[in-house]
């Protein structure tokens, strides 16, 4: 059994989840429950980044302490994680003790080395961003939007020598194609390597900054949000204890395309250099959605609320979606439009359908009880070679994290279940009196239920709800091994199936 470690990145209490948040969760727990599926031990993270600036001012808006704020925060996005099957073994909050230990420990060592120096830095400041920016950040020179406001400072503070590293950088992303996923994003990398780059500030004055973690060699200081909140991936999984080898290096840190550069692809393997720890082995970066072509964001003022969509449609069809929409690494659309065609088109018609006939035929024909399968005739063959084809592409496009094409493989074979029953009208062979028409009704019934639990099964990772739900209304215990789940049988027979169920009920409202 391989060990396998994968990471969200960690969200920030100063707010509350959204669609991004929501998607990068599920995109992560998709793959988790794929490599668990596969016979892997999986190790999977989440959690909280609670230290900062944002925090401090809100905490002191309401009147409340910053560690206050925190617990609500954390409160919501463990809820999020709950309410969405999110299947994380363990969710970091970066006010843990475990977590400041190894941060102090990261950054003693560096001091040590000589890799740490105080120095006078003016320069312009971003409070939305928390960090220091250049000249180069402009854009037409005017500061993004994301950015907030942006103020002129002069201040003392602690750098870390991140600029001795970046050549080192520029030919460790260039040897290494599987670094960042997909590749098209290691351009971006190199190209904001080609400018030289500063050496880090990781350090507030405590007289600017209180809610922070301490520098362990200078308490008038605090930590800078990244040397914090980035530490969460190694401090989670032991570091500096025996066990830590066991974990790291990660497999994957699934992020956002707007913290790939530059804290994910520059500062954080600089930082893992410096202190001789090996680097994670892949970035694997989502993309944002959109609305109308901007960016679904508390800052654009354009917000989903994940929880609405969650209470109306259930966690699997909202994991559906998200999954079947977004290519990843590729922006996408969202709209309440677009999620109401998925829902009723692929959810309500289709695999809604095939599972409310399969049970309502099977009930009046026979009883509710599955027949002896019979190798029926070409129709049954086709239906088999057609699944035996389905699996093997989605099982492959799972490994390569085309994750919205193998539900879209999925669902062709649910369609082409539909169309079987079509042409083998179940309901006019249950009108004979002929034993070899009957015989067919059993078989065609049968083919109907195996198909659907073999479907459903292959969907899991996706829709964990659904597959457990139609397990049981199949009669069905699912095995231990899912390649064993995903071999055509006749496990179901002679099993009694459930009453007739409509899993995804049809909606024309968005309210409704």
């Amino acid at each position: 059994m391989s060990k396998f470690y994968i990471t969200t990145a960690i969200d920030y209490a100063n707010g509350t989840p959204h669609l991004g948040h929501a998607y990068e969760k599920v995109l992560t727990d998709v793959i988790a429950r794929y490599r668990r599926l596969m016979g892997d031990d999986v190790t999977f993270l989440t959690g909280l980044d609670e230290h900062g600036q944002k925090v401090q001012q809100s905490a002191r808006d309401r009147g409340i302490e910053p560690i206050e704020l925190c617990d609500e925060a954390a409160g919501q996005f463990q809820d999020l994680c709950r309410r969405l099957l999110i299947s994380n073994d363990d969710f970091i909050r970066t006010t843990e003790e475990r977590h400041k230990k190894v941060v102090n420990t990261l950054l003693q060592q560096l001091y040590d080395d000589g890799q740490i120096y105080q120095a006078e830095y003016t320069g312009y400041y971003s409070a939305r961003a928390e960090q220091f920016l250049q000249e180069k950040d402009r854009v037409d020179g005017e500061w993004p939007e994301i950015y907030g406001d942006v103020v002129e400072i002069s201040e003392k503070n602690y750098f870390f020598k991140l600029s001795q590293y970046q050549d080192w950088l520029i030919q460790y992303v260039k040897a290494h194609e599987d670094f960042i996923f997909p590749r098209f994003r290691a351009k971006q990398v190199i190209e904001f390597l080609k400018e030289p780059i500063n050496d880090l500030c990781i350090s507030r004055p405590k007289e600017r900054l209180s809610w922070g973690i301490p520098l362990p060699f200078d308490p008038d200081y605090v930590t800078y949000v990244w040397f914090d909140a980035l530490t969460n991936y190694i401090s989670a999984v032991g570091y500096g204890t025996d066990s830590f080898s066991e974990y790291w290096p990660a497999d994957f840190h699934v992020i956002g395309k707007d913290i790939l550069v530059p804290p994910h692809a520059v500062y954080w393997p600089i930082m893992l250099k410096a202190c001789g720890i090996e680097l994670p082995k892949s970035l694997l970066v989502h993309g944002w959605w959109l609305t109308a072509g901007r960016k679904l964001s508390k800052s654009t003022g354009v917000v989903v609320n994940p929880l609405d969509l969650i209470d109306q449609f259930g966690a699997d069809a909202f994991r559906y979606f998200v999954t079947r929409e977004m290519n990843v690494g590729q922006d996408s659309e969202f709209s309440l439009d677009l999620f109401l065609s998925r829902y009723n088109s692929d959810l309500a018609n289709d695999l809604g359908n095939l599972v409310n006939r399969t049970l309502n035929m099977t009930g009046r024909y026979l009883n509710r009880e599955i027949a002896a399968q019979t190798d029926g005739d070409a129709l049954e063959q086709e239906v088999r070679e057609n699944w035996a084809r389905t699996r093997d592409e989605v099982i492959g496009l799972y490994e390569e994290f085309q994750f919205h094409t193998a539900l879209d493989r999925t669902f062709a074979f649910i369609k082409s279940i539909n169309r079987y029953a079509e042409q083998r009208a179940p309901w006019k062979l249950a009108k004979s009196e002929d034993p070899a028409d009957r015989e067919l009704l059993g078989t065609c019934l049968s083919v109907m239920a195996e198909s659907l639990r073999l479907a459903t099964a292959l969907a899991a990772p996706v829709m964990p709800g659904i597959t457990d739900k139609v397990a049981v209304l199949l009669g069905h215990e699912r095995a231990a091994s899912w390649q064993e789940e995903l071999e055509w049988s006749t496990v179901l027979s002679g099993n009694t199936l459930g009453e007739p169920t409509i899993l995804f009920p049809r909606t024309n409202s968005k309210k409704s």
